[in-house]
């Protein structure tokens, strides 16, 4: 088969559900060609895209300054592994740091490596730094999480689907409730051996369930207290999707006003990924100050793809069209709009519960229980009608469209939304 050979949305399909493992199950629309808020399929139907790859197209399809950078430095440099120096990981490094407010980011790819970092790092700084004995350390996480897939990872998982008949499990995590001030303290109290309290600041993929005004910030607190790291997974809700650069943004230098009276949390550890590079390569970060960071020495830790000089490029590129196109306050305003009309629209429907979420992040309750298919078949309905969503958690649709958007747009996106669900019968 020719690889520029045109295929029907049928045919993908077929060949997906045949060579590939069935380890997604993919709303069932082909794209092939995306700009900015739209999406095409192959058979030349526009559609807005509400989810932007789990929020890794903050800054919409193929941005040409993220695009230019990526085609750019592929044909002069493309990878050297981190045996040699590149001209291009340094002018990243030092880029970010000062844009989020730490001394040091170490590269990789993915969002599950970067949280497997962020894992390695705090349990070596617990017995380098604070004492533990080794392999005593606990790392403090939370109900519901969603941090990747990895065999770590789904050891602290509370997803039976992705738990089940992948043991034995890693140990050293303890789990408490999510939004649970009271919860973590007696966690915090009870150990002495804890070493890191890893959380989601809006828990996405649990149905973007945004905790209580000022948790984050009490929850840094008592990591304070008793000389924990936070350690912050802002890989779905950093760069500028929940209407800040960070939804921390604790000492990052943010120019939307909206932060103005906000608590800031400054994690000890942060972990970003999907938009730091635009959706266009695989980039992720790991960041912390040289007290924390400084127990990572050679060989301790690595990655061949990991601040390669195209991720480097690229990254650079996508945090300077978030601070350019002022994507922070863009998300903030429309977020407010969002809410707003759909929140206004859910009081007059029997099919939505509830709104909530920050920024572009945010997610609707339909009035139906977790194991029904009305959420999904809501969306089959969407796609029919030109917008793009995906269900999680059963009975919860998320919507995350480019940060790009423009208020006509949304408002454009909003009509839809309401008139399918409006004409929607189970």
């Amino acid at each position: 088969m020719a690889v520029l050979e045109q295929l029907t949305s049928q045919k993908a399909i077929e060949l997906e559900n045949k060579y590939g493992a069935h380890n997604y199950h993919p709303l069932p629309v082909v794209l092939s060609k995306g700009q900015g808020v739209y999406v095409w399929d192959v058979e030349g139907k526009k559609y807005y895209d509400f989810l932007s790859a789990y929020s890794a197209v903050n800054q919409g399809h193929c941005h040409p300054k993220i695009v230019g950078a990526m085609v750019q430095q592929a044909q002069t440099l493309s990878l050297t592994s981190r045996a040699f120096y590149n001209d291009m990981l340094g002018k990243y490094e030092k880029f970010a740091t000062e844009l989020f407010g730490f001394d040091k980011l170490l590269p990789m790819n993915t969002g599950a490596e970067a949280v497997e970092t962020a894992l390695k790092i705090c349990r070596k700084w617990a017995y380098e730094v604070k004492g533990i004995a080794e392999n005593e350390a606990q790392i403090i996480v939370c109900e519901n999480n969603f941090h990747g897939r990895t065999t770590t990872i789904i050891s602290f998982s509370n997803d039976p689907v992705a738990r089940k008949n992948f043991g034995p499990y890693t140990n050293g995590f303890l789990k408490i409730e999510y939004d649970n001030l009271n919860a973590l303290e007696a966690a915090l109290n009870a150990n002495s051996n804890i070493a890191g309290f890893l959380v989601e600041p809006i828990q996405g993929e649990a149905g973007v369930y945004v905790p209580s005004e000022g948790y984050l910030a009490a929850a840094k607190a008592l990591c304070v207290q008793h000389n924990v790291l936070f350690i912050a997974d802002e890989v779905q809700t950093g760069i500028a999707r929940t209407g800040r650069l960070l939804a921390t943004c604790g000492n990052c230098s943010c120019e939307n006003k909206n932060c103005e009276g906000t608590p800031e949390v400054k994690p000890d550890i942060l972990i970003l990924g999907k938009a730091l590079s635009g959706g266009a390569y695989p980039v992720s970060a790991v960041l912390a100050n040289d007290a924390v960071m400084n127990v990572i020495q050679p060989v301790n830790h690595g990655s061949t793809f990991g601040g390669n000089p195209i991720a480097s490029a690229v990254a650079i590129a996508a945090l300077e069209v978030v601070q350019e196109e002022s994507l922070a306050e863009n998300a903030f305003q429309l977020g407010e709009i969002f809410r707003a009309e759909l929140s206004s629209f859910a009081a007059e429907s029997d099919l939505v519960k509830s709104v909530r979420g920050k920024g572009l992040l945010n997610a609707v309750l339909i009035n139906d229980t977790e194991d029904s298919s009305t959420a999904w078949d809501i969306c089959i309905k969407l796609r029919d009608n030109g917008l793009l969503a995906k269900p999680t958690h059963g009975n919860i649709i998320r919507f995350a469209p480019p940060l790009v958007m423009t208020e006509a747009e949304l408002r454009d996106c909003i009509a839809i939304i309401k008139n399918t669900i409006r004409d929607f019968k189970k």
